[in-house]
C-alpha cells in the first residue's frame, strides 16, 4: 500500500511526515529548507510509493486564511506543476504548532531542545497526518 505524506510548508522551513506502508502510523520524516522542497520530494517519490500529499492550510481562528496562506498557495501551485498526478489534500493546520510544542514539553524535552523550530515543524506535519488518518478511519 502506498504511503501518505504530510507537508507543513513555511517560508523558511518545511516539516515533512509520512505514514507507514499500511497507513496506520504517522512519523516525522525530516525538516528541510523550503527552497529545497520540490527537489527533496522528487527524490523521495522516486524511492517511495506515495498515494497522496497533505498540505497544511493556515487559517485564523475565524476560519479565514491567515497571512501565510498566499505563500502556501504558491507552493501548492508549484507542487502541482511538478507532480500533476499526485493527489493533494489540503488540511487545516490551526493549532498544530502549539500542539507540537506541548508534545515536546510532555515528552520531557529540555527548554533548549524545545527551541528547535525545525523539530516543531516536523512534529506539526506529523500531527496533521495522524489527525487525517484518525478522521479517515471513521
Amino acid at each position: 500500500m502506498p504511503r501518505i505524506l504530510s507537508i507543513d510548508y513555511g517560508q523558511k522551513r518545511t516539516g515533512i511526515a509520512v505514514t507507514d506502508e499500511m497507513q496506520i502510523i504517522a512519523s516525522g520524516l525530516t525538516t528541510i529548507p523550503s527552497t529545497t522542497a520540490i527537489a527533496f520530494l522528487k527524490d523521495y517519490f522516486s524511492k517511495e510509493k506515495v498515494e497522496a500529499v497533505l498540505i497544511g492550510e493556515p487559517k485564523q481562528m475565524n476560519g479565514q486564511p491567515s497571512e501565510s496562506a498566499s505563500i502556501i498557495k504558491g507552493f501548492v501551485t508549484h507542487f502541482t506543476n511538478h507532480f500533476p498526478d499526485m493527489k493533494v489534500i489540503r488540511v487545516d493546520e490551526r493549532f498544530t504548532s502549539k500542539m507540537a510544542f506541548q508534545s515536546m514539553i510532555d515528552s520531557g524535552m529540555s527548554k533548549k531542545q524545545r527551541q528547535n523550530k525545525a523539530l516543531i515543524d516536523e512534529i506539526s506535519a506529523t500531527i496533521m497526518l495522524q489527525d487525517y488518518l484518525t478522521r479517515k478511519r471513521f
